[in-house]
């Protein structure tokens, strides 16, 4: 699939209205939103979320500028959040992002919520100008939005993980060229403020 249609087809919008709501609004998150995104969190992923390899480069950073979402349901509620985080790419130290954790409220699966948090936020990320998206996840969900194991073979997280589950997608072509080593975290740290309320 060519990306430029990708991005112009999963440009931002509402989704379908759910029973007993209007629609679902993808909006960027806000301070406000942080006690629901992470009861939303545990719910949908557990206690175990926060010893997965991914954390390790989340941990004590902020998500990426402008690409922290959720989608919100009428009354103002959380149905839905991803994140995207800045690292570099093991010994080439190229740039890129860490996509996740993606997590929708369990009682709304199947609605399309999580599909529209990926296709917009793959659109931000191409439109603010980053090169390639990784994430730990399951091939067969994360294809359809163009990613897969194809480029990350000579790429590590750092901790335990599944190789077959580390995917990626090429923003720009050729991003993901040469790079090998373990992902590093990258980015805007939290202040020690930011730290306490987040343990």
């Amino acid at each position: 699939m060519d990306i430029a249609n990708f991005i112009v087809d999963g440009a931002a919008r509402g989704i379908s209205p759910l029973e007993g709501e209007s629609a679902i609004a993808i909006v960027a998150e806000t301070a406000t939103d942080i006690a629901a995104r992470e009861a939303l969190l545990d719910e949908a992923m557990g206690p175990k979320r926060r010893k997965k390899s991914s954390e390790k480069l989340r941990r004590g950073r902020r998500p990426s500028e402008g690409l922290a979402f959720v989608a919100r349901v009428a009354s103002g509620g959380v149905a839905g959040t991803v994140r995207l985080w800045d690292v570099t790419l093991g010994e080439s130290g190229k740039a890129a992002l860490l996509l996740g954790p993606l997590a929708v409220d369990p009682s709304l699966k199947s609605a399309g919520i999580g599909s529209a948090l990926m296709r917009h936020a793959i659109a931000e990320a191409a439109r603010l100008g980053h090169a390639a998206i990784l994430l730990v996840g399951d091939a067969p969900y994360y294809g359809r939005f163009g990613f897969s194991a194809a480029g990350t073979g000579s790429l590590a997280m750092p901790g335990p993980y599944e190789r077959h589950r580390l995917l990626a997608l090429e923003l720009v072509e050729g991003a993901l060229d040469g790079v090998h080593g373990t992902l590093k975290a990258a980015g805007r740290k939290l202040k020690a403020l930011e730290l306490n309320s987040a343990a």
